[in-house]
């Protein structure tokens, strides 16, 4: 085990061994603090948040995302009917690829089919099974963590070798913020996202009476395979209408488009102790899914039974088959230029 510790800022990082790949490869696991007692654990299986503790005002703590206890948990998941992605980092493309085909320069691009006929947040074997490194571990007034992880050119059948550097940082202010950069050998697609379930009442309880508010009065238009059709949907005073706050709602998987880049994109609220959750992003778009269904098959942390409303992702992201849609915001990133995306979750207790 490593420590690291500064005494006067009051933050602390701590390293230690979280599980053996079948290979027999190490998968550690990194936990940070804030001054203000906020934890974060991070493993390099898939980038994956394991644990986000928050302080609340009456001096509890509550662990707000769904997580497993064992490496070999996280492993199984992949395996059943609908994997959760518990946590993940996902890439190299979040949300599906029609037909798992697009084109780019001229040339047409097919990738490997894991969802129906498309392909799904990276195909087969996707950023979030990769043993990702760390390259450094930050412990001061912001406490961070870096990771990097190089996808071989051809990896999933994605063009160009694509290297990510990820950085999850605790603010003083109770924000976790994560930082994507990529660059590439040749030109290639990329979305990269963060798959937590957020349950603020806590990641043994259900989401369904927490209030949700989505900042924006559109969507993408999906087909019944949730392949977006390329129109956009006005939503106001309709089902899926989240500007004024409302219930989670039991079921959702939908792509809200955010038209505003200076405001927030969505938050979550949950009455029974006060905490609330506020979501920002560059980027375009928000995917909003409640689940985290692992089918009585494999157990959450602490023994939980983890059910289909256990948990809301805030996908943070480029439009689903972006590649395919030429007035959607471009996928593409060439070489020698650089991806970027930025995404915090900010938290206040009142």
């Amino acid at each position: 085990m490593e420590i690291k510790r500064n005494s006067q800022i009051k933050t602390t990082s701590v390293k230690e061994l979280f599980g053996l790949m079948p290979d027999g490869e190490e998968i550690y696991s990194y936990e940070l603090s804030n001054k203000n007692g906020m934890k974060f654990k991070v493993i390099t299986y898939g980038a994956t948040m394991t644990e986000l503790k928050m302080p609340l005002k009456n001096g509890d703590t509550v662990d707000v995302v769904l997580g497993f206890d064992t490496l070999d948990s996280y492993i199984q998941s992949f395996n059943l009917v609908s994997p959760p992605y518990l946590g993940a980092t996902v890439g190299r493309y979040a949300g599906r690829i029609h037909n798992s085909a697009f084109n780019l320069n001229g040339q047409k691009v097919v990738l490997n089919k894991n969802n129906n006929d498309n392909s799904l947040h990276g195909g087969f074997i996707g950023f979030s099974q990769k043993n990702w490194t760390v390259k450094k571990v930050h412990s001061g007034r912001k406490s961070a963590i870096t990771l990097t992880y190089s996808s071989p050119a051809g990896e999933e059948n994605y063009p160009g070798k694509l290297t990510v550097e990820l950085t999850y940082t605790l603010s003083e202010k109770n924000e976790l913020i994560i930082q994507y950069n990529a660059k590439t050998t040749a030109d290639t697609v990329v979305n990269l996202t963060h798959h937590s379930y957020f349950n603020l009442d806590g990641h043994s309880s259900s989401v369904v009476n927490q209030e949700l508010i989505v900042n924006t009065h559109r969507m993408l238009e999906t087909t019944n395979e949730n392949i977006p059709t390329g129109r956009f949907l006005e939503i106001e005073n309709t089902d899926f209408d989240f500007f004024t706050p409302k219930k989670c709602p039991s079921k959702i998987d939908n792509t809200f488009v955010l038209d505003k880049k200076d405001e927030f994109a969505a938050s979550l609220f949950n009455k029974n102790n006060n905490l609330k959750m506020t979501v920002y992003t560059d980027q375009p778009g928000v995917h909003i899914y409640v689940g985290g269904n692992c089918f009585n098959t494999v157990k959450g942390k602490e023994n939980a039974d983890y059910h289909p409303l256990s948990g809301i992702c805030f996908e943070t992201q480029n439009f689903p088959d972006a590649p395919n849609h030429e007035h959607f915001p471009s996928a593409i990133l060439k070489k020698g230029e650089k991806y970027s995306h930025n995404t915090s979750y900010k938290f206040q207790s009142f």
